[in-house]
């Protein structure tokens, strides 16, 4: 496993590789790495020749309030993971190679990137599309691996490969739990034992959303999952919405397949889960 700082220097290598025949999977990270990142990269490991992990804490997702400064940074244990799990790179740039003082260029998918956590992180999105966009460009990625848990913003990847013509593939991966049930991210890490035990609460209360959707009324099937996560102890909810699981538009009673997407505060940690419902 070799560990690349500079983008530049990783383009080169990827383009070698490309040029050799060899096909490259990207899992793109934060770090922080955990048991839903180690599935990402199990899924490149059997798909592709060269799989590359990337850790970069991306400031341009991040609103003036948000977490960039606390977000968990854990590098030496993110290399062993990476190292453990047959990784051929880590790329991990700086932020003044990526975002340099004068830069002015930025990606944005206008519509989906405005509801459900848009409506609340603004320009998050943004940021997003902008790093993944570059990720893909230094990576020469045939593959990139995306968990559901983040269910927009695979979605919103999923739109602008379409509409900018991007020749890697993206690779949908199912959400992680832990044997509770709870959501793995890396902010589980800001919750107290009792903040914790709060949370177990929203994958609960999205399975049996789940279960009624068949045979109850949509309305009915939100406003009593929404009654619910408002009883969590120390919850705020953020949005609880039923949508449709190609587009995100509203769901409505002739959708066959949706996802009831939540974001919900337990104390000062927000929480993003859903849950796929057919009928």
């Amino acid at each position: 496993m070799k560990v690349i700082k500079n983008a530049l220097q990783m383009q080169k290598i990827a383009l070698k590789h490309i040029k050799n025949g060899d096909e490259i999977g990207l899992i793109p990270t934060m770090g922080a790495l955990h048991d839903g990142h180690v599935s990402l990269i199990v899924k490149s490991e059997k798909n592709d020749d060269i799989t590359i992990v990337s850790i970069f804490v991306n400031p341009t997702q991040f609103g003036p309030n948000e977490d960039y400064l606390k977000y968990p940074r854990t590098v030496q244990k993110d290399l062993e993971i990476c190292r453990k799990n047959h990784v051929n790179y880590v790329f991990m740039p700086s932020v003044n190679d990526m975002f340099p003082v004068d830069y002015k260029t930025f990606v944005e998918v206008k519509a989906l990137q405005d509801i459900l956590c848009g409506k609340f992180r603004i320009n998050h999105f943004r940021g997003v599309a902008t790093v993944v966009t570059k990720l893909f460009n230094i990576s020469c990625a045939d593959r990139g691996y995306f968990g559901m848990k983040d269910f927009q913003q695979l979605k919103i990847i999923e739109k602008m490969i379409r509409d900018l013509n991007f020749r890697t593939k993206i690779v949908p991966c199912p959400i992680v739990r832990e044997k509770s049930g709870l959501a793995i991210s890396s902010r589980n890490s800001y919750l107290s034992v009792e903040e914790k035990k709060a949370s177990l609460n929203i994958s609960r209360i999205l399975r049996e959303a789940s279960e009624s959707f068949r045979d109850k009324n949509l309305n009915f099937v939100r406003k009593n999952a929404i009654n619910k996560l408002k009883r969590i102890r120390g919850s705020r909810v953020d949005y609880a919405e039923v949508v449709n699981f190609i587009d995100l538009s509203p769901a409505d009673k002739d959708t066959k397949k949706a996802v009831f997407a939540v974001a919900v505060w337990i104390g000062k940690t927000r929480l993003i889960d859903n849950v796929i419902m057919t009928k």
